[in-house]
């Protein structure tokens, strides 16, 4: 908290606020210009109220914060708030009582002046980073089995022909791309994703837990797929019956067909797994507030049940 009151004022409010916390620091604006490059870098994580602080300590405080690698908001409503709203990664003006040099010099206007609708913007902007994430997950994973697939089964056939037919792969980056990418963007906004802690700017969009799940799933689905397709007559015990209602559909038909089923469903299992783009197991958190993804989850079932 950067305020023009004096220390004590400035120690009151932030206590009744909570924001002074045990281990903090409260320093006047005075103080803290005159402290050198490595006291100041050492303070700045720490400090938690700069009181009787000038436009350019503020600024000052916001510049060191992002030298630190922090991504900084500036909320303010003054014209002596402008330095740091323009310096800060993000700046939050207030529409109602802000000044005009203030809405000028941020990048978000509060049209309410209620700090809750920060909280809900830094909220719905993780959901929609998330979503993206999860969506780019899937694709991804999707793409890999496809690809390794139909590159196997074509170099191992005689004939040339891949397990999937060219129709297939259309239908499947049409249609499963294309509600899996709904089912997974619709995921509503929840307060459980203000409990971790903020991204770095040089985050990966990838992470760890991400390669996990894509490889993971490209894996088992790959081995899936082709144990049904090479070994699928002998394992299903796939034999000519003349007395097969099936008129027309030969082995190597049904093989296809088993294969291209297995295939989409192991889709409907990827898509729900990839709900989570963490390490945290349970995929079904929240799904009961999504009804998108519900009903297309049971309408790819249905479809191919």
């Amino acid at each position: 908290m950067c305020t023009g009151d004096n220390v004590l004022t400035a120690r009151s409010i932030a206590l009744q606020c909570g924001i002074f916390t045990p281990g903090g620091i409260i320093m006047e604006g005075p103080v803290f210009r005159d402290l050198n490059e490595r006291e100041m870098l050492e303070v700045v994580p720490r400090l938690q109220v700069l009181a009787r602080s000038s436009p350019s300590d503020k600024q000052l405080l916001v510049e060191k914060l992002k030298e630190l690698g922090e991504i900084v908001g500036v909320t303010g409503d003054g014209t002596n708030d402008g330095p740091a709203l323009k310096t800060a990664d993000v700046g939050f003006s207030m529409g109602i009582a802000g000044t005009e040099v203030a809405k000028e010099a941020s990048d978000i206007i509060l049209m309410d002046d209620n700090f809750a609708s920060i909280v809900k913007a830094i909220m719905w902007g993780r959901c929609v980073n998330d979503a993206v994430r999860k969506f780019l997950q899937f694709q991804i994973s999707v793409n890999i089995t496809a690809v390794v697939i139909t590159f196997v089964t074509a170099v191992a056939s005689n004939s040339e022909t891949s397990a999937l037919t060219a129709v297939q792969l259309l239908w499947i980056n049409i249609i499963m791309d294309t509600f899996a990418a709904l089912a997974l963007a619709t995921d509503p906004a929840s307060p459980s994703l203000l409990d971790r802690k903020p991204d770095k700017k040089t985050a990966p969009l990838f992470s760890v837990d991400m390669y996990k799940q894509i490889f993971g799933q490209a894996i088992y689905q790959c081995i899936i797929i082709l144990v049904f397709h090479f070994a699928g007559q002998a394992i299903f015990d796939l034999k000519d019956d003349p007395n097969d209602e099936s008129v027309g559909l030969n082995n190597d038909t049904k093989l296809n067909t088993l294969v291209f089923n297995a295939f989409v469903f192991a889709q409907i299992f990827n898509s729900i797994n990839s709900r989570r783009i963490d390490s945290r197991k349970n995929v079904f958190e929240g799904v009961l507030r999504n009804w998108y993804f519900i009903i297309i989850t049971l309408l790819g079932k249905c479809t191919f049940g």
